[in-house]
C-alpha cells in the first residue's frame, strides 16, 4: 500500500507487513501519543479494523491489536481513557470515504487472530523514569529502582530502604491508572517454582499484599504523580523486559546495594536541611537522616 492518511494527532502510514503510526506533537495532541512518538504495528499484531461515527463531524478508524501483541496496552489493561487510545485514528467526516477504503485494504491483509506468544509491537525504550508521589522511579532495562521521597513514602517504605529490583527477579508488573482512584504501579515477584519448572509444594495461603503506600515494590500516584504518559510507558516496557526474560530465568541472588552517587546524597541532604529550616523535619529527625545518608557514601 505504502500510502499516508493524516488525522487529527496522528498520520498512518500503510506498509505491506505493517502500519507505521507518527503521532503529531502538539499543545492538543495528548501527552501519552507525544511520549510514544511513532509505533511500527506489525500486521500480525492486527486482529480487526472498525470504522465508526465519532463526535462533532468526525469519523474514527481503529485498528483492534492481537491479545499479547503489545506490552503497552497489556499493562494497561483497558484502564486508558478513548480519547488516549494510541490505535484511533480520528478524521473529518468528509473523508469517511477514503478511511473506509483503507479500512477495507488493510482487513484483506490480516491472517493472525487469538493472544500471540510474544510482543510483536516494540516496547518503550529504556532507560525511564517518573516521579511518584512517595518516591522517584527508575528503569535502566536491567533493573527497576524506588528511591523514596522524604516527604510522601510511608515509614514502612523507609524502614525497608531504597529498592531495586532486577528484571530476572519479576513475574509482572500491576499498573492502575493515576486518574484513577489510589492508583499506583507494583512489581510483581517472579514464582521461582514456575522459573525451575518444579511443581509448587502444598502451602499455606499467602499473606495478603499490603496497601501499595506500605509495599516496597510499589509506588504509589497522586495529582500530579505518575502521569499517563509517564508510568504507563515505564509499566510496558518493564513488563516486555520480564516476558523477554522469560520463565526459563534464574532466581537472582540479593547483592549488596551499589554505593550512592555523592552528588546524590548532598541533594538529598540539601532538601532535607531545607525541611528542617521550615520546621517540617525536628533537630533529633534531621541529624539521624542526615548520619544515615552520609553512612550510604
Amino acid at each position: 500500500m505504502g500510502d499516508v492518511l493524516a488525522g487529527f494527532h496522528a498520520a498512518w502510514e500503510f506498509e505491506s507487513d505493517s502500519v507505521l503510526i507518527r503521532y503529531e506533537r502538539g499543545i492538543r495532541t495528548p501527552k501519552l501519543f507525544q511520549a510514544l512518538g511513532e509505533r511500527r504495528v506489525p500486521l500480525e499484531a492486527i486482529e480487526g479494523v472498525t470504522l465508526t461515527p465519532g463526535r462533532r463531524g468526525t469519523v474514527v478508524l481503529r485498528v483492534q491489536p492481537r491479545a499479547g501483541a503489545d506490552p503497552l496496552i497489556e499493562a494497561a489493561a483497558g484502564q486508558l481513557k478513548e480519547s488516549g487510545d494510541p490505535y484511533r485514528l480520528v478524521l473529518p467526516a468528509e473523508r469517511e470515504t477514503l478511511a473506509e477504503y483503507y479500512a477495507d485494504e488493510l482487513t484483506a491483509l490480516l491472517t493472525g487472530s487469538g493472544r500471540t506468544e510474544r510482543y510483536l509491537v516494540a516496547p518503550p525504550e529504556a532507560p525511564l523514569h517518573f516521579k511518584a508521589y512517595d518516591g522517584k522511579a527508575s528503569f535502566d532495562g536491567k533493573a527497576v529502582s524506588f528511591r523514596w521521597s522524604w516527604t510522601g513514602a510511608s515509614s514502612a517504605k523507609w524502614k525497608a530502604g531504597d529498592q531495586s529490583f532486577p528484571v530476572a527477579g519479576l513475574g509482572g508488573v500491576e499498573w492502575r491508572s493515576p486518574e484513577t482512584f489510589e492508583g499506583y504501579l507494583r512489581l510483581l515477584p517472579r514464582d521461582a517454582d514456575a522459573v525451575a519448572g518444579t511443581a509448587a509444594p502444598a502451602a499455606p495461603a499467602a499473606p495478603p499484599v499490603p496497601q501499595a503506600d506500605q509495599d516496597p515494590a510499589a509506588v504509589v500516584f497522586g495529582l500530579g504523580y505518575g502521569p499517563v504518559h509517564e508510568s504507563l510507558p515505564f509499566a510496558a516496557a518493564v513488563l516486555a523486559a520480564v516476558r523477554e526474560r522469560g520463565a526459563v530465568a534464574p532466581v537472582p541472588v540479593p547483592v549488596p546495594a551499589p554505593r550512592r552517587d555523592p552528588a546524590d546524597i548532598a541533594e538529598r541532604i540539601r532538601h532535607l536541611g531545607e525541611l528542617h529550616q521550615q520546621g517540617l523535619v525536628t533537630d533529633e529527625e534531621f541529624s539521624s537522616k542526615k548520619a544515615e545518608l552520609l553512612a550510604e557514601l
